[in-house]
């Protein structure tokens, strides 16, 4: 069960809110403000998962009352504004619920949150099935059984899924391998990492994954052979 608070200056969207969440077996909603300080107050001295955050507010715009909780607390911002998407991304929010909110939207974060408090609380206990990346606007559930392989692009990199579309995100390879598996993935070159289960062949310096080939990379030689022979 998600414990959450929700923060809008308007009483009728916190309603919304609250009726929406009622209709959720997977969310309790403990309280409701109008007033952000009054809501930092209570989160400080009370232990919540999620909070719906509206983003306009006068006294304290949802952004900075964000920047000033706990990393752990996961974040839905509620907004009738779409011009803030690319901000709430930045700061890791879940999702973002443009206003008027409708239940299937409404679903579709709920169950997000749900997995990825379920993957925080899992995620030193046992060994890891999937893993979160944050790409258009929200976070991603990719299984890693799934994935093909990873290509960087600079600062950003492409994440190759099978049977799904490909998933571009901001984040160097360097970062992403941090997250993986290292007996599951390995970085073959300064633009690929591959899981070692799907590479079928490998002649000279140069990998076979299906169709694809890949190069090996001077640098990532001697840790590809001494891992994969």
């Amino acid at each position: 069960m998600i414990n959450a608070v929700a923060i809008d200056d308007e009483p009728l969207a916190l309603k919304v809110i609250q009726s929406l969440c009622d209709t959720s077996q997977l969310i309790h909603l403990h309280k409701t403000f109008t007033q952000p300080n009054e809501a930092l107050k209570y989160l400080s001295e009370t232990a919540i998962d999620l909070i719906f955050c509206d983003i306009q507010m006068p006294s304290m715009t949802g952004m900075n009352l964000v920047r000033s909780l706990p990393p752990n607390i996961m974040v839905i911002f509620t907004t009738a504004f779409s011009e803030y998407a690319a901000a709430s991304y930045e700061l890791n929010a879940i999702d973002y619920l443009l206003k008027p909110i409708n239940q299937k939207r409404f679903s579709q974060a709920i169950t997000k949150a749900q997995e990825y408090l379920e993957y925080t609380n899992q995620k030193n206990k046992s060994v890891e099935k999937y893993i979160f990346i944050r790409a258009d606007f929200s976070l991603v559930k990719i299984p890693l059984a799934d994935i093909l392989y990873i290509e960087g692009l600079a600062d950003y990199l492409k994440i190759y899924i099978k049977d799904r579309k490909t998933i571009v995100a901001r984040m160097p390879l360097k970062d992403i391998i941090e997250k993986l598996p290292s007996d599951e993935f390995i970085r073959v070159h300064r633009s690929f990492i591959l899981p070692l289960n799907k590479i079928e062949s490998v002649r000279g310096n140069t990998i076979f994954i299906g169709e694809k080939e890949f190069p090996i990379g001077k640098t990532y030689i001697d840790d590809f052979f001494n891992r994969y022979s």
